[in-house]
């Protein structure tokens, strides 16, 4: 059993047993792994660190070979994040970010690329007076770094260059041209505009993502196609989304 250390964003947790804690970590050096922390909820100075949601921490764990789930233990807080817990719209936004790379990842697959992204939408977004940029751009660098976008370059049947009047299919992953429209019926017409801004985020840093101006109309697109793509390919919707969307509606965002 290798003992081994790596930073790690905490994506979910859930009590185990009487007084232990199993805590699902995206590790930089590892990728996510599922961790047992025993006897923290009996004497929470066990480890210098909460465990909270979104939050960073250095961990030392027992790498097992037998088991899925690894032994921690040590958990040393480095960052709370606590400006994003004092804004109800802030902490929705983390835990989106948290539920989308839990879903995306695979256990025990080291991505540093992601691993180093999640860290710096998550550091960024302390800083914004809004979350929803953010969001959408999170959303399509996340598709792209974890290889589940979107095929935008051209028709995905006959891979012809992208037409006049394309159509979005969720259900093949990409545009249709007029000729392949029919191919599925439910595809749903989309704006060159949104084509557009999805490849230049996909190509682009996050300084340069956020300073790129959206009209509420391709906004609006960005947002229907992003969470029906990632619905129909996730099986399910995300429940953090829910959050936000209610938040939307209430006026809270």
């Amino acid at each position: 059993m290798a003992i081994v250390r790596s930073e790690s964003i905490v994506l979910r947790r859930r009590d185990l047993r009487e007084t232990s804690l199993l805590a699902t970590f995206f590790t930089r050096n590892f990728g996510k792994i599922t961790g047992e922390l025993k006897g923290i909820r009996a004497d929470a100075k066990k480890f210098a660190s909460k465990v909270e949601i979104f939050s960073l921490n250095d961990i030392i764990f027992y790498q097992s070979s037998r088991s899925s789930v690894h032994l921690v233990s040590h958990c040393d807080e480095k960052d709370n994040f606590t400006a994003l817990r004092h804004d109800i719209a802030k902490a929705a936004a983390a835990q989106l970010i948290c539920e989308l790379v839990d879903m995306l990842m695979p256990p025990e697959d080291a991505n540093t690329a992601v691993y180093d992204w999640t860290l710096e939408a998550l550091r960024h977004l302390s800083t914004l007076g809004h979350a929803d940029k953010l969001m959408t751009v999170f959303k399509i660098k996340m598709l792209t770094l974890s290889g589940f976008k979107p095929y935008l370059d051209s028709c995905v049947c006959c891979d012809s260059k992208m037409p006049d009047q394309p159509r979005f299919s969720m259900s093949m992953g990409g545009l249709l041209c007029p000729r392949c429209a029919g191919k599925d019926p439910s595809a749903r017409a989309i704006f060159r505009g949104t084509i557009a801004t999805i490849l230049h985020i996909e190509k682009n840093d996050l300084k340069n993502n956020m300073n790129l101006g959206m009209n509420p109309q391709i906004k609006k697109e960005l947002e229907l196609v992003l969470n029906g793509f990632l619905n129909f390919h996730l099986g399910r919707d995300l429940k953090a989304q829910r959050s936000i969307n209610k938040l939307d509606a209430a006026g809270a965002l």
